[in-house]
């Protein structure tokens, strides 16, 4: 049920663009070839399972574990047609 100026389906519409959103950003994170043997940050070694497990890694465990924490502020909420971001 839609109400206000919205119509049927608006805050479905918003969620599937948040999550198509979030998708495209983490597929773009990827990457892709032949993993590295050695870390390209630190110079660290590339655990074997680690190799297998991700196609293309280029970072040891620790550099991820930070790379990851730096870019965990970026995304959040789309706000595509929210009211919020319009009172803003």
């Amino acid at each position: 049920m839609a109400g206000g100026w919205s119509h049927d389906g608006a805050v479905q519409e918003q969620i599937d663009a948040s999550t198509e959103d979030e998708v495209k950003r983490v597929r773009s994170r990827l990457s892709g070839g032949e993993s590295l043997q050695y870390c390209e940050e630190c110079g660290e070694r590339i655990p074997e399972a680690r190799r297998k497990a991700i196609t293309g890694v280029r970072l040891c465990i620790d550099c991820q574990a930070e790379l990851d924490k730096k870019s965990s502020d970026t995304g959040g909420f789309n706000r595509r047609g929210s009211k919020d971001s319009q009172l803003r």
